[in-house]
């Protein structure tokens, strides 16, 4: 036979396993049975009801039933109905302020509070973010209880506000309230940045001087929090050593230091950490995945992304972010393509970081079509979502497009940033935009209070120099409010082999010397100059320099996706199975082609030789041997693409617009520098890159 004690004992068991819609419903079967709930009957349905809870009306039915027992008088009911409120009040679909308000009315009405009440009212306060009724609670506390103290300097932290953490952590101290570590850890949170550093170590110190005895769980939790502070101000060694001279950790240390090396752009630290960790969650593969993506190490972060499925982890939305990331970096579309429709597939698809990272992904792979697509489809963007897109339409050539993008960002009232900028300075220097450069450059410091830094210099001493300004170029070097570095001497070098300003490419070049003794196109890009002047006994000095000083050049190499198996093809290329196929063939399609009127250009066969070895020399090209070994490979009709480490040379420009001709398909070539769709015979850089 059921009675009350049974009911009760039912109701707290579904409680305590959290399932709480199942003791919602006991409860009601008790009381359509015509048994008393007790004070031990709310308090269980209370916290069950806090499990499931989105709906403030039924809030006020237990409410009124509680009231309508007189079971209030007992403080863990008040107590349970306050979280309640507050938990409720956390829902997206209710109305936090009169949630807030109900529990702060229950708990006025407490004949007596104690430690749960202020601390769990307190941080209702907080997560409605009205940190001035929470502190007027805590300031109108008559007994300081070092919990509430607590929760109070917590939540000043969640929202960002740091001082007045540390101030109330200096009260608290002033008023003899005792410290504990979650003071600490909050505290050592609060000062996570570079502007609060030195009062992080000042915290460091009073903890160090403070507790003598400390427990292992406070070591273990202040301990974690001093690992993140000491890596996210830059002082990796501090970190280390802390980490080192743990005599506990657990999951939260390990990832603390991998997200700090990771952070830090220490990726072979990072890794080294990660083989080491015994424990792994999905925390700790996100981050490898991410850093291993973010620094250029897709290869190894696509297996890793791969060996987190196969452990039983199913990655999150910033895994997937990290593994799209890999595939743009290594121009892997099909695998990006597969990626897409599982997030699709798993809901992933609505979240912003993967958004932004599929717009970078289908753009670095070729395919700007789909980046604007999946950008028009995002439910939410952000100023990383217009920067991400202008720059998929300025790597493909679409600087007008990308100009148009930037005038709506500013429609949408969204602030561009320095990023944006360098962004609309890209686009620019892509088209030859040069009226338009001048503008944006001046009016990121006259409308927007951006000064610009080396890199938008650089940016636009680039567009000047593409568009044969060396002149106002070099002034604009003269005028910069700081020393220029080796990006802008560059810039203003490869502008002069362009256009073959002698004089001024020179003195680019001493500068580099100076700069970095050591960097290969430096002395590619003089080399070049020279030989495009026909200056061969210079270009002989340069290379003479170069083996004096053991710089080797990087050799050019391209790459091509066919059946899912990355090809690569080095300058000249010995060592591919089938490269003496695709010679064969190249030279098949090199004879129709001049039959259409294609004449190689040997001014781009950088040595001092025949012509017809000159020719030759321009058939071993890595970019022409990928693009001839996709037509093989790749069914008819089918776009080719391929990816170049190097910028691609004006004779396998002007042959890919021929060769697309002639064999009727879209040739896709990614460069160092931007890409190239060639389609019956034209380009659409329009010759200008």
């Amino acid at each position: 036979m059921r009675d009350s004690v049974s009911y009760n004992a039912m109701i707290a068991g579904y409680s305590h396993n959290r399932d709480g819609n199942a003791a919602i419903q006991v409860f009601r079967d008790m009381r359509q049975g015509g048994f008393r709930p007790d004070e031990f009957t709310f308090t269980s349905v209370l916290s069950a009801l806090a499990l499931v809870v989105d709906d403030e009306k039924q809030c006020q039915q237990i409410h009124c039933a509680i009231v309508k027992s007189g079971t209030l008088l007992a403080n863990a009911v008040p107590n349970a109905l306050i979280s309640v409120y507050v938990k409720c009040a956390s829902s997206p679909l209710v109305s936090s302020s009169s949630l807030v308000a109900a529990a702060r009315k229950v708990f006025d009405e407490m004949p007596k509070k104690d430690e749960l009440s202020w601390t769990t009212m307190i941080t209702g306060y907080v997560r409605s973010e009205d940190l001035d009724g929470a502190r007027q609670l805590l300031d109108g506390m008559d007994e300081k209880l070092e919990v509430a103290w607590n929760a109070m300097i917590s939540g000043y932290v969640h929202h960002g506000f740091c001082h007045e953490a540390l101030k109330l952590f200096k009260e608290m101290h002033l008023m003899g309230i005792r410290q504990d570590e979650f003071t600490y850890t909050s505290v050592i949170s609060a000062c996570a940045n570079n502007d609060l550093f030195q009062h992080g170590k000042q915290v460091h110190a009073y903890i160090l001087r403070s507790e003598t005895k400390p427990t292992e769980d406070f070591s273990l939790s202040v301990n974690n929090a001093l690992v993140t502070l000491y890596f996210r101000c830059g002082k990796l060694d501090e970190a280390r050593y802390i980490f080192n001279n743990m005599s506990v950790r657990d999951l939260v240390s390990w990832n603390a230091i991998l997200s700090g090396y990771v952070s830090a752009g220490r990726i072979q630290e990072a890794k080294f950490f990660f083989e080491e960790m015994q424990e792994r969650s999905g925390l700790t593969w996100t981050v490898i995945i991410s850093g291993l993506a973010q620094y250029g190490f897709g290869e190894e972060a696509m297996k890793l992304f791969n060996q987190m499925r196969l452990d039983g982890f199913k990655p999150c939305d910033y895994a997937f972010a990290g593994a799209i990331t890999s595939c743009a970096a290594l121009g892997a579309l099909e695998h990006g393509r597969q990626l897409h429709a599982q997030l699709i597939c798993l809901g992933h698809d609505s979240s912003l970081s993967v958004g932004n990272s599929l717009i970078t992904m289908y753009a670095r792979c070729g395919v700007v079509d789909d980046a604007d697509c999946v950008f028009l489809t995002m439910p939410y963007i952000d100023s990383v979502s217009w920067n991400a897109m202008m720059a998929a339409l300025a790597q493909h050539g679409y600087g007008v497009q990308a100009l148009r993008l930037f005038e709506r960002m500013l429609e949408e009232d969204i602030l561009p940033d320095r990023i944006t900028f360098l962004t609309v300075l890209s686009a620019c220097s892509h088209a030859g935009l040069v009226k338009e450069g001048r503008h944006y450059f001046h009016s990121m410091h006259d409308s927007y209070g951006i000064t610009p830094g080396e890199d938008h210099y650089a940016r636009m001493i680039d567009l000047l120099c593409r568009s044969g300004e060396l002149t106002e170029a070099n002034d604009l070097i003269k005028s910069m409010p700081f020393e220029p570095g080796a990006p802008i001497w560059e810039a203003l070098l490869a502008g002069c082999r362009t256009h073959r300003n002698m004089d001024l490419g020179i003195q680019a070049a001493e500068r580099l010397f100076e700069l970095v003794p050591q960097h290969d196109g430096t002395y590619v890009l003089l080399s070049n100059l020279y030989a495009a002047l026909g200056r061969w006994d210079d270009v002989a000095k340069v290379r003479n320099l170069m083996r004096e000083r053991g710089v080797k050049k990087e050799p050019g190499c391209s790459w091509i996706d066919v059946e899912n198996m990355v090809h690569v093809f080095l300058v000249g290329d010995t060592v591919h199975p089938e490269v003496h196929k695709v010679y064969k063939y190249l030279e098949q399609l090199v004879l129709e082609m001049k039959k259409l009127g294609y004449v190689p250009d040997t001014k781009f066969a950088l040595h001092d030789m025949e012509s017809e070895h000159k020719e030759t020399s321009l058939s071993t090209h890595s970019e022409k041997l990928a693009v001839a070994f996709g037509i093989m490979k790749l069914p008819p009709g089918a776009t080719i693409r391929v990816f170049k480490n190097l910028r691609i040379c004006g004779d396998c420009h002007n042959a890919f617009k021929f060769m697309s001709r002639l064999v009727g398909r879209e040739i896709v070539v990614r460069d160092a520098k931007r890409f190239h769709h060639f389609r019956n015979g034209e380009c659409s850089c329009g010759n200008y890159w």
